[in-house]
């Protein structure tokens, strides 16, 4: 899928599931998150086999968009963390990609090479815990900056108080903390995506969904949370149909950069 596809997706979205719960199949998960009204998934690298459930997914449901999180683009980092965790190591940005990752998701950084290879061909949304980094990942070519950590970081105050003349430049994606409560005030403040995992979900509801493996409970979950999303852009944005919309519409009515090359 070209890039512009998959941020037209994204964004169309607006809501991006993490997936980093084993007990839960990987491809009836998507498959909920379709019956949702959404068609993208990240598959976090912290889960067991990573690689094998992203290409799992691109297999079995080519038509969603998947994406790789987690990542730790520091060669030596990684090279420590894989030495201390032989038995589940993580993978390189590279190997995510091959196994099949429309786009790119750390908790901090990537690199500059990171950008020179895969910007303009791969979706690319690092981490960020400042304006400073964002900033600087985004003059790199990032297409989207993930705040994570989102509730510790401030929640919407925090990117409320960036200088619009950025967060209303540089599309900023919460992760972290996001759910029914605080989607709308993100929303309000600016932000066009939210990053989710389970957590999002009512304790007790998830925990008869994984019990239970109701994947149907699951999608009228997931539904609530995309309707909400949709409510509050709807509001934000009453010209804009994000639903018909693809990458460039956006671009031209929220005044987002993507950086697309």
């Amino acid at each position: 899928m070209a890039l512009t596809d998959t941020l037209t997706t994204l964004l169309r979205d607006g809501f991006i599931l993490v997936f980093n719960q084993p007990k839960l199949d990987i491809v009836r998960t998507g498959q909920a998150v379709r019956q949702a009204g959404m068609a993208n998934m990240e598959v976090t690298c912290r889960i067991d086999r990573p690689l094998e459930k992203i290409a799992r997914l691109r297999r079995e449901m080519p038509e969603l968009v998947v994406g790789a999180a987690s990542l730790i683009d520091s060669p030596g980092m990684l090279a420590a963390y894989n030495a201390a965790h032989s038995d589940d190591p993580l993978p390189t940005v590279s190997e995510a990609i091959d196994a099949g990752a429309e786009y790119i998701v750390s908790a901090g950084n990537f690199r500059p090479e990171t950008y020179e290879r895969f910007g303009g061909t791969t979706v690319i949304m690092p981490g960020c815990g400042s304006v400073t980094e964002i900033i600087t990942q985004f003059a790199l070519g990032a297409n989207l900056c993930k705040v994570f950590p989102a509730a510790e970081l401030g929640g919407p105050a925090f990117v409320k108080a960036i200088d619009p003349a950025i967060h209303k430049t540089i599309s900023l994606v919460p992760t972290g903390g996001t759910n029914s409560d605080n989607i709308g005030a993100y929303i309000a403040a600016g932000v066009l995506a939210v990053g989710c995992s389970f957590s999002a979900i009512p304790k007790a509801m998830l925990g008869t969904i994984i019990d239970t493996q109701d994947y149907e409970m699951l999608a009228r979950e997931l539904a609530k949370l995309k309707k909400l999303v949709d409510s509050h852009r709807a509001q934000q944005y009453p010209g804009l149909d994000f639903a018909a919309a693809d990458v460039s519409d956006i671009a031209a009515a929220t005044g987002r950069s993507f950086n697309i090359r």
